[in-house]
């Protein structure tokens, strides 16, 4: 096991790690938190949990969510005030979590800065039911400008869970896998549990991430530390202590 972790007591569970890699928490931007008030409650439940640092995800939808580079930053910026004031020890990055459409194409293809984590770690998303036609293209536009694709929530997607071997085909196209901690206590769908313990077991989860909307979310993390496959799960070398 990697030395960033370490276990506790089955009764205490698991320890979380210290740095979240995708969740919503500048308010008012997208589905996640909607006040200053609601981020700063989750965020201090994140440092109780010992996380030191974490990396906001805002969606980024061409058809819904019109989200900027400036617009978020902009945002953080008021966040980052926020905490500080409150006297608040966890630090929060902003990055973005993009929605594979024809706008993000365009994007890298016009080489238009997206706000990316760690070593040019570029978090993305597709819809859910059915593999994207443009999804290779993306991978191959996206690695070649010298991004590292991170394919959020892998288990959640159904074209994934009713073809396993396509998680394969995406991950030796050089995507990294970015499990949510929830799917692990089938919070989704119980398919969405099977496909994250499968990827678990096969070792093809690269980043673990709590994907926080909400204070349900938060409270999942602290439930999901006793389950067998996250103690299974923290003991891969991930990497969010990395960063």
């Amino acid at each position: 096991m990697l030395n960033w972790f370490k276990r506790n007591s089955s009764k205490e569970g698991a320890t979380l790690p210290v740095i979240d890699i995708h969740s919503h928490l500048l308010p008012a931007l997208d589905d996640g938190v909607q006040s200053f008030e609601e981020a700063e409650a989750i965020i201090l439940q994140f440092h109780k949990l010992g996380y030191k640092k974490l990396i906001t995800t805002p969606h980024v939808m061409s058809d819904f969510f019109k989200n900027s580079n400036e617009i978020i930053l902009a945002k953080h910026t008021e966040l980052t005030r926020w905490l500080a004031l409150k006297g608040i020890p966890v630090e929060v990055q902003a990055a973005a979590e993009y929605y594979l459409d024809e706008e993000l194409i365009k994007k890298i293809e016009t080489n238009e800065p997206l706000l990316t984590f760690g070593n040019n770690y570029l978090l993305f998303e597709t819809n859910f039911m059915t593999e994207p036609l443009n999804l290779k293209e993306f991978i191959f536009l996206a690695t070649t400008r010298g991004y590292k694709p991170v394919l959020a929530h892998p288990e959640r997607y159904l074209y994934i869970q009713n073809n396993f071997s396509k998680a394969e085909d995406i991950l030796n196209r050089s995507v990294l896998f970015q499990l949510n901690i929830s799917s692990i206590s089938g919070y989704y769908s119980k398919a969405a549990q099977t496909i994250a313990q499968k990827l678990i077991d096969k070792g093809w989860v690269h980043l673990l991430g709590s994907d926080c909307h909400n204070q349900q979310h938060i409270q999942l993390l602290e439930e999901t530390r006793h389950a067998k496959y996250f103690r299974k799960a923290i003991s891969l070398p991930l990497l969010n202590n990395t960063l």
